[in-house]
């Protein structure tokens, strides 16, 4: 595996959510993650689990103007949030799991290939979907769902109350499911 060097425009793509640029911090991390974890979790879904919060965990951290000051040192702040992110789910599961000595080893996961590429679908159908909603629809659900702002916030930026961004909120919600309706995200497959 190649290895890349990060630099401040890649970080900016990120913070900006350059698409072609979260494919490939995605695609970069994601094999690297995978070997580390592999070692040391026992199924696939606590490797997944592990592999999701540390990408949120990241790209949270990316998008916070100032947490990472050194753009080439970005390999060493995702191995480190996923010690973290490891750290946390072995105290929480040493006291609520205890695995019999006896159960055999599991298997070698491979990769689920087929997974991502429904996932990387799923992620361009939304933003297609978000791309032909109103502005003010738009601004809405990615500050609200995608950002996590405080609603507080979000209704000081729109100039409007609590009570009437429920109402906002809800008509554009509803509007995102008419056109995800009206779209083929249903007939998703790997074959398109």
């Amino acid at each position: 595996m190649d290895l890349f060097s990060f630099d401040e425009p890649y970080l900016q793509r990120l913070r900006d959510r350059d698409h072609a640029t979260e494919r490939h911090f995605v695609a970069y991390f994601n094999k690297l993650l995978l070997i580390k974890l592999r070692s040391r979790l026992r199924s696939d879904q606590e490797i997944e689990d592990i592999r999701q919060e540390t990408f949120v965990r990241v790209l949270r951290a990316v998008r916070t103007e100032g947490t990472i000051r050194q753009p080439e040192r970005l390999g060493a702040f995702v191995n480190s949030i996923c010690n973290n992110v490891l750290q946390e789910y072995f105290r929480s599961s040493q006291r609520t799991d205890q695995f019999d000595e006896d159960a055999p080893e599991p298997a070698d996961p491979s990769p689920d290939v087929d997974g991502m590429l429904v996932t990387l679908q799923a992620i361009d159908q939304v933003r297609r979907i978000l791309a032909e909603l109103p502005e003010r629809d738009r601004r809405l659900l990615r500050a609200i769902f995608m950002e996590e702002k405080d609603k507080d916030d979000v209704c000081r930026e729109m100039g409007v109350n609590r009570e009437y961004l429920r109402v906002l909120l809800h008509r554009a919600k509803q509007t995102f499911r008419v056109s995800f309706a009206k779209s083929d995200a249903g007939n998703w497959s790997l074959e398109q």
